[in-house]
C-alpha cells in the first residue's frame, strides 16, 4: 500500500479520543523523563523513590487529572485550532501551579524535598512544546496532503481589517476548497508592505493590476466594508477585461457570525454595484407591530410579496394569509414557510382581489390586522394593450381590498405602489395612481370622520432589481443564449432598489404612518440602462455580447420621477424615507368617477376606458402610445 494510501485511509477516520488522552499522557511523562536528565546530567539512577519516580508519579497523574478537566482529548487533532492549544494551555498551567505550590508548602512548612523547581519548569515547558506542535504538525500535514497546488484558485483578499483576516483564516483552514492566498489590498497607507498571515499587503493604487497579473491571481475576494471603494472605481473594469474574478460576500444587512466563511462566497453581481449606501431601518419598531399580529399579504407569490412575506415571518406574526392567483409560485412560498418557519400558522389561499364576494369571505374569517397589498398587474407593455384588466385588477381590486379593511376594521393597510404612479404616461402607472388617489381620499375621510381604526399607508418606489419580468433576468437570458442584449433607448434610465432593501423600506413605512400619507423611498442615483447592460456583459466575461437598441416600448418613458413637479416631500425620522405632500381628492367625488370607470372597463373599449381614467387623472399623458390621440384631442 503506498503512503498517500495510507495517509488516505487515516485521514478519513477520526481517532478516538481515548488516544489521544494516551498520546498526551505519554507525551507529558517523556517530557519529564527528559526534564530529570537535563537536570542531573545524565546520572540519574532508576530507583524506587528516586527525583524521576516521584516526578513521573505526581507530574503525570495530576495531569491526567486537568487533561480530563479541560476535556485537551476532545478535539479532532487535524483540525486543531488556537482555541484547543489554549486548553492544552490551562491544563498544564494549573498543573503546574498545583504541583509548584504543593512544593513550595512540602519545603517551607514540612522540610520535605517533594519535587525540584528545575524539574516542574522544565517538565511544564517541554510538555506545552510538545502537545502544541504535535498538533500544529499533524494539521498541516494533513491541510498539506490534501492540497490540490495544480488547480487551486489564486487570490488576494481586498481587506486587511478582521473580516478580510477572518476570509482569510477561512482559506487557510479550510484548504479542500482549492483557494491559494497570495496576498492583500488596503487603502490604509499603516497596513501598506506589512505582512499578514505571511503573504504581502499591496497598496490600492494604479499599479495594482500590473502585480496582479504578475502573481496569476485567478479572483480578488472583497470585504463589505470595501465595496465602496469597488464602485467609485474602474477596477471592477479592469479585472473583469483580465478574466479576474471577483468575489463578494453578503452585503451588511445580511451579516451575521458566520458570513466571512468562505462557502458563502459568490461572483459578483450587477446587485452588488448599486450607488446606493447600506439602508438601516429600526427592527425593533417594526416587530413591536408585527409580533403576535394576524398578516394578510396580496400579491404574495410575487418578487416583492414573497419577500414580504419572509421579512414579516421573522418578526414572529400570530398568523399569515397569503393570498395570490398564481398557483405554482404561491405554492413555492407555502413549501419554503413550511421548510423554515414551521411554527407560524401560514394559509396560503388561491384567489383574485377583484373577486369581492371570494374577498369578503376571507375577510370575515381571518379579521386580518395588517394587510400589505402587492397584488397588481405592473408591465408597462402588457398593460397598455390590456387597460380593462389594468382597471379591474389594480383599481378594482385596490377599492375592495380597502373598503373591507375598513369593514373588519384592519388596523393598517399598507399600499405599494411605484414611481410610474407620477405624471403617468401609460396605462399601468396611471391605473397605480387612481389606487393611490382612492386609498388617500378614503383616509382622509375616516380621519374627518374621527374614525381612526384603520390607516392607510401607501409606499411609492421604483424598479426592483432582480424581479420577475424586470431587466436584470432579461439581461442575463440573453447574455446566456450569446446575445444581443437588447436596451430600448440609449438615454433611458431608470431608479433602482434591491428586493431586500426595498421590502424593508415597505415595513418600516407601515410602522411609522399614521393614515393617508404616501412615502417615498431614496432611490440613490439613477442608473442609465445602456451602463447596466454594458456592465451586465463585463461581469459575465464575454466580449462578443452585441447590444441591440429597438425603439422605446408603448407607454414607455426615457426616465421615471418619484414626484409630481407640484409636490413636494416632509422629512421623517429615517432619511432614507419621505412622505409625499400631494394634492388632496374628495372622497365621494373619487369614489363615483372609480365606479364609472369600472363600468367603463366592462365594456373593453380601449379608447374610452384610457380617456376616462385621464379624466381622473389629468396629468396623464401617453407617450409612445396609441392613446396620445385623446390628449390632442
Amino acid at each position: 500500500m503506498r503512503t498517500t494510501d495510507i495517509f488516505q485511509h487515516f485521514s478519513e477516520h477520526v481517532l478516538p479520543t481515548w488516544c489521544i488522552f494516551i498520546l498526551d499522557v505519554f507525551l507529558v511523562a517523556m517530557s519529564v523523563l527528559l526534564a530529570c536528565l537535563l537536570r542531573y546530567d545524565f546520572t540519574i539512577v532508576f530507583s524506587t523513590g528516586s527525583v524521576l519516580s516521584k516526578a513521573l508519579l505526581w507530574i503525570v497523574f495530576v495531569n491526567i487529572i486537568f487533561f480530563y478537566m479541560f476535556h485537551t482529548y476532545a478535539n479532532i487533532i487535524r483540525f486543531s485550532s488556537f482555541i484547543d492549544i489554549m486548553h492544552v494551555f490551562g491544563a498544564l498551567t494549573t498543573s503546574f501551579i498545583l504541583l509548584m505550590a504543593c512544593s513550595i508548602v512540602c519545603e517551607i512548612g514540612f522540610d520535605y524535598d517533594f519535587l525540584p523547581y528545575s524539574v516542574l519548569v522544565i517538565s511544564y515547558v517541554f510538555s506545552f512544546a510538545v502537545m502544541a506542535v504535535m498538533r500544529i504538525f499533524i494539521k498541516v500535514l494533513y491541510e498539506r496532503m490534501n492540497y490540490d497546488g495544480d488547480h487551486g484558485t489564486n487570490v488576494f483578499i481586498f481587506g486587511t481589517r478582521e473580516y478580510g483576516v477572518d476570509i482569510a483564516k477561512s482559506i487557510r483552514s479550510k484548504s479542500h476548497y482549492k483557494y491559494r492566498l497570495k496576498g492583500f489590498i488596503s487603502s490604509d497607507p499603516a497596513f501598506f508592505d506589512k505582512v499578514i498571515m505571511g503573504v504581502r499587503v499591496f497598496p490600492f493604487n494604479e499599479e495594482l493590476i500590473s502585480i496582479l497579473e504578475a502573481k496569476r491571481i485567478d479572483a480578488v475576494i472583497v470585504t463589505p466594508y470595501n465595496m465602496d471603494k469597488l464602485k467609485e472605481s474602474n477596477f471592477t473594469e479592469q479585472l473583469l477585461s483580465r478574466n479576474i474574478k471577483i468575489l463578494v460576500l453578503p452585503n451588511l444587512s445580511e451579516w451575521d457570525e458566520n458570513s466571512s466563511n468562505i462557502t458563502n462566497l459568490k461572483e459578483l453581481q450587477i446587485e452588488d454595484l448599486l450607488q446606493r449606501d447600506p439602508i438601516q431601518i429600526d427592527m425593533h419598531k417594526i416587530a413591536s407591530h408585527l409580533e403576535g399580529k394576524r398578516v394578510m399579504i396580496t400579491g404574495a407569490a410575487g418578487s416583492i410579496g414573497s419577500e414580504i412575506v419572509r421579512q414579516v415571518a421573522s418578526f414572529n406574526p400570530f398568523n399569515l394569509v397569503l393570498i395570490d392567483q398564481a398557483e405554482t409560485p404561491l405554492h413555492d412560498v407555502r413549501l419554503e414557510l413550511q421548510s423554515k418557519w414551521v411554527e407560524i400558522e401560514a394559509e396560503t389561499i388561491v384567489a383574485d382581489i377583484s373577486n369581492e364576494s371570494r374577498m369578503d369571505q376571507i375577510f370575515a374569517q381571518y379579521h386580518p390586522q395588517y394587510v400589505f397589498h402587492a397584488a397588481a398587474y405592473k408591465h408597462v407593455p402588457m398593460m397598455e394593450d390590456n387597460a380593462s384588466e389594468a382597471i379591474q385588477n389594480n383599481v378594482k381590486g385596490t377599492r375592495i381590498l380597502a373598503d373591507l379593511a375598513v369593514k373588519y376594521k384592519t388596523e393598517k393597510f399598507v399600499m405599494i405602489s411605484t414611481d410610474k404612479a407620477v405624471n403617468p404616461s401609460n396605462v399601468m402607472g396611471c391605473s397605480k395612481r387612481i389606487c393611490e388617489i382612492y386609498v388617500q381620499s378614503l383616509a382622509k375621510k375616516l380621519e374627518k370622520e374621527g374614525n381612526k381604526t384603520t390607516q392607510f399607508i401607501t409606499t411609492r418606489f421604483g424598479n426592483v432589481l432582480g424581479s420577475n419580468g424586470s431587466v436584470i433576468p432579461l439581461f442575463r437570458k440573453q447574455i446566456e443564449r450569446g446575445g444581443p442584449v437588447t436596451v430600448t433607448h440609449p438615454d433611458i434610465i431608470r431608479y433602482f432598489m434591491t428586493i431586500p432593501e426595498a421590502c424593508r423600506l415597505v415595513l418600516e413605512a407601515g410602522s411609522m404612518g399614521n393614515g393617508g400619507e404616501i412615502y417615498i423611498f431614496d432611490m440613490g442615483k439613477p442608473v442609465k440602462i445602456l451602463d447596466l447592460a454594458k456592465q451586465m456583459i463585463s461581469l459575465s466575461g464575454r466580449s462578443d455580447i452585441q447590444i441591440k437598441f429597438t425603439g422605446l416600448r408603448h407607454g414607455e418613458k426615457l426616465y421615471e420621477v418619484l414626484l409630481n413637479d407640484k409636490e413636494h416631500t416632509k422629512p421623517t425620522y429615517n432619511e432614507k424615507i419621505m412622505i409625499a405632500d400631494v394634492r388632496e381628492y374628495d372622497y365621494d367625488e373619487v369614489k363615483k368617477k372609480i365606479e364609472e370607470l369600472e363600468e367603463v372597463s366592462n365594456t373593453y373599449d380601449q379608447m374610452k376606458i384610457v380617456g376616462k381614467m385621464k379624466e381622473l387623472v389629468p396629468e396623464y399623458v401617453s407617450k409612445n402610445s396609441i392613446f396620445e390621440q385623446l390628449d390632442h384631442k
